[in-house]
């Protein structure tokens, strides 16, 4: 059977969002799942959304929240809505589940590719990539043709044949001669201004990677978010995408 993996990122702990997006990647077919990081932070349901992941049999790398949230480290340079979330998030985590977060790879390759969460050059440091210059470094340090990774919560192929260039995507074939640094957008709490839930499918067969965006019940998120007492801020963002 050809292997064919949806590729998550920026989870967030929204359960509503990564049921709508699993449901979605059945009916394509899926039998592979991969995540570039940060399963948890953000919003209320991190221990099933993290149970979820494992069940699966996710082949995961870890991002800053997963990060952050499972070891004590000062949260001083996050913004004080992320840093109350995250000392909330550790208080909802079993011991097992925050080992299994403590454990998570900075960068992995599997069946040809990469998954990093940020940048490729220094993926401790929790860099962004947000323009063709940030892509340049990271496929500097890129030995496969290619790589998915998150962290802005917007979606973007940067695509390196002479030089970089980058563009929203509905799907992009991976050609040879080619590298490919693709950020797969937020399941979530995205950022482009679109509230569904996004996510990628790579189908290993066609060497293509199709963009999948996935309506859900944000309003059931938002109701957790506030119920649980986290900011405000995060329950409205979700309506709006950003």
């Amino acid at each position: 059977m050809s292997k064919k993996f949806a590729v998550l990122g920026d989870i967030h702990s929204n359960w509503e969002a990564l049921s709508a997006v699993l449901e979605d990647a059945e009916s394509q077919g899926v039998t592979h799942y991969v995540c570039v990081g940060d399963i948890v932070g953000y919003n209320a349901d991190p221990g099933p959304c993290l149970d979820k992941i494992i069940e699966l049999g996710t082949v995961c790398v870890r991002g800053n929240h997963d990060h952050y949230c499972s070891h004590d480290e000062s949260l001083e340079d996050f913004h004080h809505h992320a840093a109350r979330v995250m000392t909330w998030t550790k208080e909802q985590l079993s011991e097992e589940q925050l080992e299994y977060l403590r454990h998570l790879p900075y960068e992995k390759k599997i069946s040809g590719f990469t998954l990093v969460h940020g940048t490729l050059d220094m993926p401790e440091k929790w860099g962004y990539v947000v323009g063709d210059i940030d892509a340049e470094i990271s496929i500097e340090n890129q030995t496969t043709s290619l790589c998915f990774h998150g962290h802005t919560h917007v979606p973007v192929a940067f695509i390196k044949e002479d030089s970089v260039t980058s563009s929203s995507f509905e799907k992009v074939k991976v050609s040879m001669g080619k590298k490919y640094f693709i950020n797969v957008g937020s399941v979530g709490q995205p950022r482009d201004r679109d509230p569904r839930a996004a996510y990628v499918i790579y189908d290993l067969a066609t060497r293509t990677v199709e963009l999948r965006r996935v309506s859900y019940d944000f309003r059931v998120t938002q109701q957790k978010v506030l119920a649980a007492g986290l900011p405000e801020r995060l329950a409205t963002r979700l309506a709006v995408g950003e």
